[in-house]
């Protein structure tokens, strides 16, 4: 293979994983250790991505608006969201008042939670069903309702939310960077994202690693105020910023 061609490679290989290490594309493209750190280092001399110890990361992407339905994201990562859920349902104890997010993956965490005495509240449709479902005392906030994410959100779900004082609370994001910290695309749900985050003593960001280096068009938290519970970083340039749990490490 061509330097050129193995370059293209390498960049198409983690732009579509996010994060490789050097063993990894080693194996993908048949060729020595030795050479994928040399053609690392060219690449991010080059600055097409981001060489980290072990391997390297795609720099940050840019995602806009665009917003994928739920059943199509919950697909996504099963088993990295499976294992965050169960580890995030043992964060909840019996005298929580819990705010679960929308999103694929605080929705798997319904899936796990066993604590019939903590009192749950949610701005999704479908959690609300399944948290009743289970027997839990449970709470959906009031608005207007979102159908691609089938989600509570507007003006009058905020000022409902704003009543509300929270132990914990899990929550999705859309993307996660250094510079921009919590990403989403939609206006009204980052606005329900931030009052639920400031209405919170411990606010988790619970989100698997395809997450970082993402970013749309909404910031509603920077990295300090959420303690992020994924299953791996790409990098560990991200701890500096907020307590990080990996899940799978």
């Amino acid at each position: 293979m061509l330097t050129q061609e193995r370059y293209q490679s390498i960049l198409n290989i983690i732009n579509e994983k996010n994060a490789v290490t050097v063993s990894e594309l080693a194996q993908l493209l048949n060729t020595s250790e030795s050479t994928i750190r040399r053609d690392l280092t060219a690449l991010d001399e080059m600055g097409k991505l981001r060489k980290v110890f072990g391997g390297a990361t795609a720099l940050r992407q840019n995602s806009g608006t665009f917003e994928d339905s739920v059943s199509s994201r919950e697909k996504r990562m099963s088993e990295e969201k499976t294992h965050i859920a169960e580890y995030c349902a043992n964060l909840i104890n019996s005298s929580d008042f819990v705010y679960i997010d929308s999103g694929s993956t605080t929705s798997r965490l319904i899936d796990f939670i066993e604590e019939k005495k903590a009192t749950y509240v949610t701005n999704g449709i479908t959690h609300a069903r399944k948290l009743i479902q289970k027997g839990l005392n449970t709470y959906i906030i009031g608005g207007k309702i979102k159908p691609v994410t089938e989600a509570v959100v507007g003006a009058e779900a905020i000022s409902n939310l704003k009543k509300l004082n929270f132990s914990k609370a899990f929550m999705g994001t859309n993307g996660i960077d250094l510079k921009s910290g919590f990403t989403t695309p939609d206006i009204e749900e980052a606005m329900m994202k931030e009052a639920a985050i400031e209405r919170t003593y411990m606010p988790f960001v619970i989100s698997d690693h395809t997450k970082f280096r993402q970013v749309y068009s909404v910031t509603f938290s920077q990295l300090r105020k959420c303690c992020i519970i994924t299953d791996r970083l790409p990098d560990r340039t991200f701890e500096k910023e907020t307590i990080i749990k990996e899940v799978m490490r």
